[in-house]
């Protein structure tokens, strides 16, 4: 059933206008490409101009966008994410310097993960602008985690979104590269400054994708929902197939409305849901946001002279080895490179750990202390190739894949804010906890991700070739 096919008809769209009127969204950004209809009909303005313009007018009405578009224009906001994470690494010795901070109110400021606060601090005179910046950015980047995953997993086609949902995290890993680079050339306020770019172009965007599908169906928006799905998919392909298979899920869902806390322990919502918020957990746990933000200081105690080269070197490799990962989600599999990620992120770590620990208990200028911190800079190259081959992007894909569509939006706020209280607890510990052992921290990381690996081999499914809705019928 393609969008021509139902010019001459249309009773879903107008069974479903009163419905679809109780809940409309607070801005109608991608309403460019609704087309004025009464049940089904074009509406005689456009009828006019398709007989003045002739066959030309259907080069217009023909103009889809891909699901490919859409997801470039979203993934600004995973840039500005990963702008907010690599922003510490090179700026946080300038600003304690500068405002005469302490380690207790520095720590606390790197310890709120983090949007839209960088005028705040940009024109910070004290701790406290730097912790309502870092705030306000934190909640953004909150709502950017999960409503970007979800929204490309439900437009995306069912081949591609392996592929589509890996550019989140290669976008919040181009953010951090840009951090990084413009932080070795520019003062951290116009750094700060630099880090509206992103939502700035984010917003004007947003008003030429269209809205999520499977939302408007969930929200009894039938017509809009078959325009919206028809716009992402071409004007020539049939959608029959996706429509009804959409239908019946949204049906099913709304069966069971009201969901009670007892409900949860089901099934079909316990397994999907332990598995979301265990590796978006994992993910934190891990330690990487606790080695991105302190990257500086890391290779400056594993003794190399310029640190701030070796992090943009860092963030160089995280961008080529997500743009791999991006490639391959779809092809190897995401169970696979979760499997590979954390096995190379444990084996990683315990190089790290073991280097540092052999490193600080040898002399300074030694041999044996130069070849302990090429080891330990070789580690961490490692364990970031390993981290993004898999454990970095695999788990937002994941989480928009499995959750049940009538707990997706609880259920995935909850996952995001375990994540991030996971980030919150890196972040506020991995300073201190490398203060007092450079190897012991690394140990402790490369635990985690033993723990990880387990729960990959026992916990997570393969998701690659299977739609939304078989995935979730899966679970019951």
């Amino acid at each position: 059933m393609s969008f021509r096919d139902q010019e001459s008809g249309g009773e879903d769209g107008g069974r479903a206008s009163s419905a679809s009127d109780l809940r409309k969204p607070l801005l109608n950004t991608g309403s460019w490409y609704r087309m004025p209809a009464a049940g089904g009909m074009m509406g005689s303005r456009q009828s006019s101009l398709l007989e003045r313009l002739g066959s030309s007018a259907f080069s217009l009405r023909d103009v889809s966008v891909s699901a490919t578009l859409c997801t470039l224009i979203v993934a600004l906001g995973p840039i500005q994410f990963g702008f907010t994470c690599g922003y510490s690494s090179p700026t946080q010795d300038a600003v304690i310097a500068d405002l005469g901070l302490s380690l207790s109110e520095s720590l606390m400021i790197a310890a709120i993960p983090n949007i839209i606060g960088w005028l705040a601090i940009s024109f910070a005179k004290d701790s406290s602008f730097l912790f309502m910046g870092r705030l306000l950015e934190g909640f953004g980047v909150g709502v950017i985690s999960y409503t970007v995953p979800v929204y490309i997993a439900e437009i995306a086609p069912q081949d591609q979104r392996g592929v589509l949902g890996a550019v989140f995290q290669l976008s919040v890993t181009i953010g951090i590269l840009f951090a990084y680079l413009f932080g070795m050339f520019v003062p951290w306020r116009i750094l700060a400054v630099l880090g509206i770019l992103p939502c700035t172009i984010l917003i004007p965007g947003l008003f030429f994708v269209p809205e999520s599908p499977r939302w408007l169906a969930k929200m009894g928006k039938m017509e809009d929902f078959e325009y919206s799905l028809q716009v992402l998919r071409g004007f020539q392909t049939d959608i029959t197939a996706e429509v009804n298979e959409i239908k019946r899920s949204v049906a099913s869902s709304r069966r069971r409305t009201t969901i009670r806390f007892a409900d949860i322990k089901q099934k079909r919502y316990s397994v999907p849901l332990t598995i979301g918020i265990g590796l978006l957990v994992l993910q934190q746990l891990s330690g990487v946001n606790g080695i991105l933000f302190y990257a500086a200081s890391i290779f400056k105690a594993a003794g190399i002279t310029n640190s701030n080269l070796a992090t943009f070197g860092l963030g160089v490799v995280q961008v080529i080895v997500t743009g791999v990962t991006t490639w391959l989600s779809d092809k190897a599999g995401r169970r696979l490179l979760l499997i590979i990620s954390t096995t190379g992120m444990t084996v990683t770590l315990v190089v790290v750990s073991v280097s540092f620990f052999v490193k600080d208990n040898g002399t300074a200028g030694s041999h044996l202390y130069s070849v302990m911190s090429m080891l330990s800079l070789a580690g961490l190259l490692a364990f970031v190739i390993s981290f993004n081959l898999g454990l970095g992007a695999i788990p937002w894909i994941i989480m928009s894949e499995i959750l049940p569509v009538n707990i997706k939006s609880l259920a995935g706020s909850v996952a995001t804010l375990a994540n991030w209280l996971g980030a919150w607890a890196v972040t506020m510990t991995a300073s201190l906890m490398l203060s007092w052992s450079n190897g012991g921290t690394f140990a402790i990381y490369a635990a985690i991700c033993t723990m990880a690996l387990i729960f990959v081999c026992l916990w997570v499914p393969e998701t690659k070739g299977r739609t939304l809705e078989e995935i979730a019928f899966s679970f019951r």
